[in-house]
């Protein structure tokens, strides 16, 4: 299953299994715990042991969060966003400019490696020595690109209960980010046609 790392920013705000929202960033050590998660999808772009995880770290990672995910909402319009954000979601506008601002902390060059076995791929070249600043940007370079790829087509709200999370519809029937809220929606459509209280 294909992964991003804009998909997987925007996929910190997550249903907590009691009826609420979960905050994968919501201290130091857990925004850690979900940056060496990405490791493998930042490992082109930042050396993830050379962050410092402290609050300001997070707070800035928690913006960036907050504007990718009013920008998925503009994405999946006319179709309801995330239940999670709808009410509080950062405008359009703002959101665009803190994501460009972000991407734009960090000069990069692009380069093409090519192993003498492999085929060639791309890469970037950076002078930025701050680590943090650098992963700010890799995630903001990578919204964007996700944002302006053919797979902001396919971007989706699962509308399941309960859930807020954004997915990528990989076939065309798809309407739930993963079986089990598939399964839930059912079951709650079920439980509604009957136990509908009739009409009077």
């Amino acid at each position: 299953m294909e992964r991003w790392p804009a998909l997987e920013l925007a996929s910190t705000i997550r249903h907590d299994g009691s009826g609420g929202v979960a905050d994968d960033l919501a201290t130091p050590q857990s925004t850690a715990r979900w940056i060496h998660q990405q490791a493998e999808l930042l490992a082109d772009h930042v050396d993830v042991a050379a962050l410092t995880v402290d609050e300001k770290l997070g707070s800035e990672i928690v913006e960036l969060r907050r504007a990718v995910r009013a920008l998925f909402a503009q994405a999946v319009s006319p179709a309801p966003p995330s239940r999670a954000d709808a009410h509080r979601l950062m405008p359009v506008e703002q959101a665009l400019a803190h994501l460009n601002a972000a991407a734009a902390r960090e000069a990069i060059a692009p380069q093409l490696d090519w192993p003498a076995d492999s085929p060639p791929r791309a890469g970037v070249l950076s002078d930025e020595s701050d680590a943090n600043v650098r992963l700010i940007a890799a995630l903001a370079r990578a919204a964007i690109d996700f944002l302006s790829g053919p797979q902001r087509e396919q971007l989706r709200a699962c509308n399941a209960p309960r859930c807020v999370r954004y997915f990528v519809k990989s076939h065309g029937r798809q309407e739930w980010c993963k079986p089990s809220c598939g399964n839930r929606a059912r079951a709650a459509r079920h439980y509604q046609r009957h136990n509908a209280t009739p009409a009077s």
